[in-house]
């Protein structure tokens, strides 16, 4: 029985465990390196009336009914140059030319800070590669030759698109840029309600610093920013965690959006979302009710991306394949 109770004990410690931060690795040898995920629950989510409240600048997101998991932290320079050295050939950019600018780092010397000059062309292979180098079927389609001048975006058809909608995206990707809604959703829903800014019960908004662990990176006024006027993101992870456990979700910079600003016909060049503000933008755009956007082969030293993820095996099916050998063991014992 002891030895019964011991196994049971390590079944709902995987349990637990599977229900937090996960972390995926990537690449090889001095090229590896990993990517932390939160699980955001599909079982609950606004009503109609609270996604549309116009009175607070909603309109209609955060709706999402599956199960999925979104990055704790947004792509690092570190992370952006493993994998084009990983990639072996050049990123396409606008898109039919190849990636021209160079990550801004602010004179920092860090590469922990969040990616920048970065198109949505470019992250949507870096996605792709983040599939295709785990054996995933990749998110976007291109088509042309990868690195060179005629590799080019293209919609899927309506058989292969996730949910049968979203043309952008393959119905069988494993990661992907986040939809406005799986972002907005990561962001602001806290289980019954929209919370104006991403912050944790009990937490408000703030200014940081980027060294005391605890803030975020935004300017209001002449002390805004890391170090009071300073210019420029800090090393992701440096202010507080979020609402669902992210971390600079909100300021530091800009995060594209898969989702076009609008348009249902999902033209391959329409302007894409972006959201969370960055740090040299007041606190007001940090909110649930600010948006941006851009077309999407623009780069800038303030667009960055997190990227999102299907959920690992859920805890019912954990349990389930868990108690299903231990009582074969059982048996056997």
């Amino acid at each position: 029985m002891k030895r019964f109770l011991t196994a049971l004990t390590g079944i709902i410690l995987l349990i637990v465990l599977a229900a937090t931060a996960q972390a995926d690795s990537f690449g090889m040898g001095g090229n590896q390196f990993t990517l932390d995920f939160v699980p955001i629950s599909g079982s609950s989510n606004p009503t109609e009336a609270q996604a549309n409240d116009t009175n607070r600048g909603l309109y209609g997101l955060g709706i999402v009914e599956y199960d999925y998991r979104m990055g704790v932290y947004e792509i690092t320079n570190s992370q952006w140059d493993k994998f084009t050295v990983s990639l072996g050939v050049p990123v396409m950019g606008d898109p039919s030319s190849a990636y021209d600018q160079s990550f801004y780092d602010f004179g920092t010397g860090t590469t922990d800070v969040p990616t920048n000059c970065v198109t949505w062309y470019e992250v949507a292979q870096f996605v792709n590669w983040l599939n295709t180098s785990t054996n995933h079927q990749a998110a976007y389609k291109f088509t042309g030759t990868q690195g060179q001048s005629d590799y080019t975006f293209a919609t899927s058809d309506a058989a292969d698109a996730w949910g049968g909608t979203n043309l952008y995206r393959h119905k069988d990707a494993y990661y992907f840029l986040p939809t406005e809604d799986e972002w907005f959703k990561a962001a602001y829903w806290n289980g019954s309600e929209i919370q104006d800014y991403a912050t944790k019960a009990g937490d408000t908004l703030h200014q940081g610093d980027g060294t005391s662990g605890t803030g975020w990176n935004y300017k209001d006024g002449d002390d805004g920013g890391p170090a009071g006027p300073a210019y420029g993101p800090w090393d992701v992870g440096s202010g507080s965690e979020e609402l669902n456990g992210t971390y600079d979700i909100m300021g530091n910079n800009w995060e594209l959006m898969e989702s076009p600003w609008d348009d249902p016909n999902y033209a391959t060049d329409s302007i894409r979302g972006s959201r969370g503000g960055h740090w040299s933008l007041s606190s007001g755009l940090l909110a649930a009710s600010a948006r941006y956007n851009d077309l999407p082969w623009v780069e800038g030293p303030s667009i960055g991306f997190r990227v999102a993820s299907v959920p690992e095996p859920g805890t019912i099916t954990l349990l389930l394949c868990g108690l299903a050998s231990l009582l074969c063991w059982r048996r056997r014992n």
